[in-house]
């Protein structure tokens, strides 16, 4: 039987709309490789993901996808740990991503989800 390695269809953004309140309203974290917009959502029942690369980041297609898969299976594993429910957009900014060691991204994003609170 095949299992994916992304992240479950409910826990991902739908359309641009309520991405592009996001971008507008959440408050945003940055480091080197990410900056992650976070915002609260009583609304829903659960939290919802968006990996973003852009052109600029990586040429490819398959680079960029590449990148997006990355960090899918990252939050994959990491969402058991997440306690509330947020809107979260994760910002490629960088395309050492694509190069960059698993733990090395594992800990930037880390550090940066509990800087925005979404930790227990």
């Amino acid at each position: 039987m095949y299992t994916s390695n992304m992240l479950t269809k409910r826990l991902r953004f739908h359309g641009h709309g309520s991405l592009r309140y996001l971008y507008k309203n959440a408050d945003a974290f940055r480091s080197r490789m990410f900056t992650v917009k976070v915002i609260h959502n009583p609304h829903r029942k659960h939290s919802r993901f968006s990996v973003v690369v852009s052109k600029k980041v990586h040429k490819s297609a398959v680079g960029r996808n590449r990148i997006r898969r990355r960090v899918y299976e990252i939050l994959r594993n990491e969402y058991p740990h997440i306690v509330g429910i947020h809107d979260v957009a994760i910002i490629v900014t960088s395309g050492e991503a694509i190069t960059a060691d698993h733990d090395e991204i594992k800990t930037t994003l880390h550090e940066l989800l509990a800087q925005a609170g979404v930790y227990k």
